[in-house]
């Protein structure tokens, strides 16, 4: 069961501005409209766009908090504190850890990185992290990606004689802890100017401010942004504004020369031949990072070399030689491969429970709860199951006596207030628009599940229920020359704020070798032509679709829309279109 999708061609920008844009750039009229279309219409915002530059990222001072950050810092060096730094299990938090460890090692010889077990301790800032750091003499906790809400916990500390600083980006609650700082851009009394920062990107501001007040050159801290690219892309925050520049140029270190323990995941992936993009990360280097802290792993504090989820991660990005990566790489793979079986056992499990409960096929959204689910995938499982049945959905199952789960959103539809509307139910929750956790106690999951059905029963609209594929340009195959390309390519990094323009062609058909790949099948391959005149045939790659396979084995006619992306084999680069749906000429 695949919902039909919707193709809305998106209006044309301003038509004097495109062709104001056109000329003076230099471009097709086409990628002159997508510009317009994304805000960008004149010429410094184009250039801007086409070529970020360092110098214009903020001042960081310009966060609040940010000196009483930096001069805690600085005591804690001057008087050989212990510090320890503590993020988040996910890529975000890992990568927030890893840099800031990797920056302050400078400094300080003793330096402590801790990352809460997803299963024992959840998610934030726990009271057995703040033990540990007590327990090893630490009096400062930088806290990464996470901490906002944590004001028991801040509290905790202080009773302990340990200081908090704390760097997230997720939105808060009623009261700001009680830290030494807490920097965070969505704090309502913040007047940074870019909201929307991953966490490890608010951890750079950080160590970016502790070398504006040591007089340090930029180039200290520019080795660190391929962990920022990293967590960029992992964490989905918009690629616009200051994390366009931090990606640009994160990517440009992620190719030339990469931290140790990315070389590594690079190397495992067989992407070292070829220009890695945002998709990569994505795709192949984020869920490798990621499957770490998914996996629950026995922690053996004794053997630094020993696997321990998170920390393995965090071990792996703080290599300071080829080997020691290597070897934690190895492990992280095994992670990965472990999470894949699992997450793809309980999805069909959630599928064939779905598909035999036929009530539930009829509701606005899909609540699902199974206690021997494994907590670390359900995140995944949810969005596996959006992509199937487009709707609002939370996959639940338990942990450590309590029910806890992921919910994930479609577009449109804010699923964090109808999480929030049953805050009442719940033991704790969290997230933003579009994902959120939960954890509730087992006898409320009846009332959870009625309640969170009415209210998106009472809110959702019925066009968020229908999968949409907005499409910003007709094109014909013609129209893709080198040129085009080129430019096509300037418009990266793609992502959340400036995703990947989609194409849409009529009437193609395939040469005679449409072919499904996959290890299961599961992937159309065609080389693709348009219209009778005699040219090279496009290629084209459709993953997961396979429906009108026989159709177009046929030579029968179809619609695509697309996007233009290059393949790399054996050194060439060609163009390719990745399809995002296929309908048939009827």
């Amino acid at each position: 069961m695949h919902a039909d999708k919707k193709w809305v061609v998106r209006p044309a920008g301003d038509a004097a501005k495109v062709e104001a844009l056109s000329a003076t750039l230099g471009i097709d009229p086409r990628l002159a409209n997508l510009l317009v279309q994304r805000g960008i219409d004149t010429t410094e915002l184009a250039r801007q766009f086409f070529d970020p530059k360092l110098d214009e990222l903020h001042d960081p001072y310009l966060m609040k908090d940010m000196m009483f950050a930096v001069q805690r810092i600085e005591h804690a060096i001057s008087h050989r504190e212990r510090v320890m730094v503590y993020g988040d299990y996910d890529v975000d938090g890992i990568t927030a850890v890893a840099l800031v460890y990797n920056f302050l090692s400078r400094w300080m010889d003793d330096l402590l990185f801790y990352i809460p077990d997803r299963y024992a301790e959840g998610y934030g800032i726990s009271e057995k992290g703040i033990d540990y750091a007590a327990d090893n003499g630490a009096k400062l906790i930088i806290a990464l990606d996470c901490g906002i809400k944590a004001c028991s916990k801040v509290a905790y500390a202080k009773r302990k004689g340990i200081d908090f600083i704390i760097c997230d980006h997720h939105l808060p609650g009623d009261s700001i802890p009680q830290a030494v700082a807490v920097l965070d851009p969505k704090r309502e009394d913040c007047t940074y100017p870019f909201k929307d920062l991953s966490g490890c990107g608010v951890g750079f501001k950080l160590i970016q401010a502790f070398c504006q007040f040591k007089e340090l050159p930029f180039g200290t801290i520019e080795p660190l942004l391929d962990l920022v690219a990293v967590s960029i892309a992992s964490d989905i925050v918009p690629i616009i504004g200051e994390n366009r520049i931090l990606a640009h140029y994160g990517l440009i270190r992620l190719n030339r020369q990469p931290n140790k323990g990315l070389a590594a995941i690079i190397k495992l992936c067989g992407l070292e031949r070829h220009t890695i993009a945002i998709d990569d990360i994505v795709f192949k280097i984020g869920p490798r990072i990621n499957a770490a802290g998914r996996m629950e792993i026995e922690i053996d504090e004794d053997d630094p070399r020993a696997q321990s989820g998170g920390r393995t991660a965090v071990r792996l990005l703080t290599a300071l030689n080829e080997q020691r990566a290597m070897y934690y790489v190895q492990q992280i793979d095994t992670f990965n491969k472990d999470r894949k079986s699992i997450d793809r056992n309980i999805t069909l499990e959630a599928h064939r429970f779905i598909e035999q409960t036929p009530e539930m096929l009829d509701k606005k959204c899909t609540v699902i709860y199974n206690p021997n689910w494994m907590k670390g995938v359900v995140g995944i499982v949810a969005s596996r199951l959006i992509e199937t049945y487009f709707r609002p959905t939370v996959v639940l199952t338990m942990s450590h006596g309590l029910v806890t789960g992921s919910a994930r959103s479609v577009p449109g539809f804010d699923l964090y207030q109808a999480v929030e509307s049953c805050a009442d139910l719940l033991e704790n929750f969290g997230g933003h628009t579009y994902a959120a956790g939960l954890t509730m106690r087992p006898e409320r999951i009846e009332e959870f599940k009625a309640r969170f059905e009415a209210y998106v029963e009472a809110n959702i609209e019925p066009d968020m229920l229908v999968p949409q594929i907005d499409i910003d340009e007709p094109l014909g195959f013609a129209d893709i020359t080198p040129a085009f390309r080129r430019t096509l390519n300037a418009f990266q990094p793609f992502g959340p704020g400036n995703p990947a323009p989609v194409f849409m062609t009529r009437n193609v058909s395939d040469n005679g070798t449409a072919r499904l790949v996959g290890a299961r099948g599961e992937h159309l391959k065609m080389e693709l032509i348009q219209g009778q005149r005699p040219f090279t045939p496009m290629s084209a790659i459709a993953f997961g679709q396979t429906d009108c396979f026989e159709h177009i084995k046929r030579g029968g006619a179809i619609d695509i829309c697309y996007n233009v992306v290059e393949n790399h084999y054996q050194g060439n680069v060609t163009p390719q279109l990745r399809i995002k749906d296929i309908k048939p000429c009827l």
